[in-house]
């Protein structure tokens, strides 16, 4: 990583290019580029990051930035390939569980847990679309035409509709 980072430095100091200026183009951190290039990786909190802000600085420099890359994997290769079992084994946690108490929020949302509606909440929509029906009703009747004699009069059909309404048994 080290050699890396020299190398980086290098070609920035060859082309007369500041740290700040570099940091600013890259919109990055002039402590961030420092790192790099003097090979400090435990200053990333994530090796992938590192690894794009390696290939973007490399760019920005005009190197060969796919053998940058490469020679970074194989760092990260050589890197973890010697770390023990038992360091892994220390640094892998026991699953905890999970806190009862979270902030929710439309991004936090635990989509695993089934929503159930309240009954009540069922009954009252029921409700209500039994009233709109009968609403619905009503004022079809009183739009109706009733020119022609034969018909039934408006209040006897409403009274009618109503009593059969009435007789239906929504509790089922």
């Amino acid at each position: 990583m080290k050699e890396i980072g020299e190398k980086l430095k290098e070609t920035r100091e060859s082309m007369g290019i500041s740290i700040n200026e570099a940091a600013e183009d890259l919109k990055l951190r002039p402590s961030q580029l420092q790192n790099i290039e003097e090979g400090n990786q435990e200053a990333f909190k994530d090796i992938f990051y590192l690894k794009y802000f390696i290939r973007d600085y490399a760019k920005y420099l005009g190197l060969d930035y796919e053998e940058i890359v490469s020679d970074f994997n194989e760092f990260v290769f050589d890197y973890t390939s010697k770390i023990s079992l038992e360091d892994i084994k220390k640094a892998s946690r026991p699953k905890e569980k999970k806190d009862k108490r979270k902030i929710m929020s439309p991004y936090t949302i635990d989509r695993d847990t089934p929503k159930n509606i309240p009954l009540s909440i069922v009954y009252g929509i029921i409700i209500l679309m039994v009233c709109l029906i009968i609403y619905a009703i009503v004022l079809f009747l009183n739009n109706k035409n009733t020119d022609d004699d034969k018909g039934i009069n408006n209040r006897e059909e409403v009274s009618y509709v109503i009593s059969v309404i009435s007789r239906c048994d929504i509790y089922d």
